[in-house]
């Protein structure tokens, strides 16, 4: 069951951490499609998320896969605005 995620609380600088505990990025800001848009990694590229991985929100933002799978995963251009 999926369950309903309030994205106004995912804010900008909220660490993002993987299903095994461990943080893989930043949230930069959530986009208006869906997405969380994170900040660049130490080689200047941003990568995106779909809403969708995320389990829950606390202090953190958590996704429901781990890391090395969603680094695979995620984008690294901004999808298209629907």
């Amino acid at each position: 069951m999926q369950q309903t995620i309030d994205k106004t609380q995912i804010k900008p600088h909220m660490p993002v951490v993987c299903s095994e505990g461990g943080q893989f990025g930043v949230v930069d800001h959530l986009d208006a499609n869906n997405t969380i848009k994170l900040t660049k990694d130490q080689n200047g590229q941003h990568h995106w998320i779909p809403l969708s991985w995320v389990t829950s929100v606390d202090n953190e933002v958590h996704i429901d896969r781990p890391g090395k799978q969603a680094m695979q995963q995620w984008s690294t251009t901004e999808p298209n605005k629907s």
